[in-house]
């Protein structure tokens, strides 16, 4: 269990779609729990591997429930209803917005023994697993803003990565 260095916006690592995994053993369980105390230590509720440099689909959550571990996820469905949630990232801490997003979603995704699971959620969850699907797949959070608001983000980032 290791806190590893954190990817940081602009880095085109966070642009890159992340690889299926496909061997599920002790070096995945090993990269689950560095990816739990990197994002406890951020500090953080979600955290992916390319946010640390592993380009797999791997994500933990914890939003205070305690860690759960997300293997290759993806949405199976998700509600025509949607919200507004105040989101921002581990790999560009100190700046959030609000973004929309489907008030519910049902994904499917396979554990650490490589089991397939289904899980619908809704509110903070739906949000949390929809904003790291959209990271596995290259897509950082800041390109669901306008363009107005991506580019006074970033201004405000790096301003703050100044100070």
């Amino acid at each position: 269990m290791t806190i590893r260095p954190i990817v940081r916006y602009p880095d085109p690592l966070l642009a890159q779609p992340a690889a299926d995994v496909t061997v599920f053993d002790d070096v995945l369980r090993a990269l689950a729990d560095d990816l739990r105390d990197t994002m406890h230590a951020a500090p953080g509720i979600g955290i992916t591997a390319p946010h640390i440099g592993v380009l797999l689909r791997v994500v933990v959550l914890d939003l205070g429930d305690g860690a759960k571990i997300y293997v290759n996820p993806k949405i199976a469905w998700a509600s025509s209803e949607l919200i507004m949630h105040q989101e921002g990232s581990v790999s560009m801490p100190g700046v959030n917005d609000d973004i929309q997003r489907h008030a519910r979603v049902r994904i499917s995704y396979q554990d650490l023994d490589g089991n397939t699971q289904i899980e619908e959620s809704d509110g903070l969850r739906a949000v949390c697993h929809q904003h790291e699907i959209d990271q596995l797949n290259g897509m950082f959070w800041i390109q669901r803003l306008s363009r107005l608001k991506r580019e006074r983000l970033i201004k405000r980032f790096e301003k703050l990565s100044r100070a």
